[in-house]
């Protein structure tokens, strides 16, 4: 499959590449002559969808922030069509960024505070982008199917189904408008994100990007890294509580938050929380669960049936 890709590779881009090496199902890092690349392949969005998503990066580098921008091919494409294994696939190209993905331990208040600011610029231009150029093919969250809670949640788990209609309806019916909703990044995460020696950032990956609560941007790296980044040395709550201070504080020096939509960051977090439970369901093979996947599930359906929060303000 490498060979494959590296042959294409060759025909539709300006540059000489010597090897390819895997980083996701979906994302591969490309070594040529004079550096490193990365490349995406994919059929996960329609041609439009990715396109749109493809020239809203490329919007966002010109503009100044730093997020990795594509790479046109010979044929003046930044989103290409290649058949592999007798499959076709959507690919772009991406210049390497700076930095890296830090260490669980080094996600820290200082870290946040600075991905909070980065993201407070990020909604700015956002918001020009959407005014220069009015989105055509990117959905709003609602409408993406990983929000189709219901469908794969089993019918007996009714506590927890309860729970995600409850959210669900409760984020629908908040007031939107220009200041508080439009089109973000929709997964920043510390695998999304690389940070070099003196605290640049730089994000990658946008292909969730939605229309969405802005605020939900803020959501993820809190949930995130109260989840999966938080390696002891301290008191759980406490580190929760420090890095939202900090990235809320970062935010603000860029962007505007009202208070009432900072109140509602407990239920942005608790939605990202049934998010993750609901893509177990989607894409976990019920007939093959390992014993991690069953803890994982089971840890997972405790908190939301318990109603156990992860952040309160």
């Amino acid at each position: 499959m490498e060979e494959q890709i590296l042959a294409s590779l060759n025909e539709l881009y300006p540059l000489h590449f010597i090897k390819i090496e895997p980083v996701t199902n979906e994302m591969f890092q490309c070594i040529a002559k004079d550096g490193y690349y990365y490349f995406r392949m994919t059929n996960y969005k329609s041609y439009d969808e990715q396109l749109e998503e493809v020239n809203y990066t490329s919007f966002l580098s010109k503009e100044g922030l730093c997020v990795s921008p594509p790479i046109a091919s010979i044929n003046e494409k930044v989103v290409e069509t290649i058949t592999v294994n007798n499959k076709e696939f959507m690919a772009v190209l991406y210049q390497s960024a700076p930095g890296i993905h830090l260490p669980r331990n080094r996600w820290n208040s200082s870290v946040l505070k600075e991905l909070g600011r980065q993201i407070g610029r990020l909604h700015k231009f956002s918001q020009k982008f959407e005014e220069l150029h009015p989105l055509k093919y990117i959905n709003n969250w609602y409408d993406n199917e990983e929000y189709a809670f219901l469908k794969y949640i089993p019918e007996e788990e009714v506590a927890i189904r309860d729970i995600a209609e409850q959210t669900l309806s409760a984020i629908k019916n908040l007031p939107k408008n220009h200041s508080n909703y439009g089109l973000l990044h929709g997964d920043l995460c510390r695998e999304n994100i690389l940070v070099d020696e003196n605290v640049n950032l730089t994000m990658i990956d946008f292909q969730d990007c939605e229309r969405h609560f802005y605020i939900f941007d803020l959501a993820v790296p809190i949930y995130s890294a109260i989840e999966y980044s938080f390696v002891g040395g301290g008191n759980i709550v406490e580190y929760g509580e420090t890095i939202t201070k900090a990235i809320l504080d970062g935010y603000q020096e860029e962007n505007s938050l009202t208070p009432e939509m900072i109140d509602k960051l407990p239920l942005f977090i608790r939605l990202k929380e049934v998010f993750e439970y609901s893509l177990m369901h989607m894409y976990w093979d019920k007939e093959k669960l390992s014993e991690n996947q069953i803890r994982i599930m089971n840890h997972f359906r405790m908190r939301l049936e318990q109603n156990h929060t992860l952040l309160t303000i």
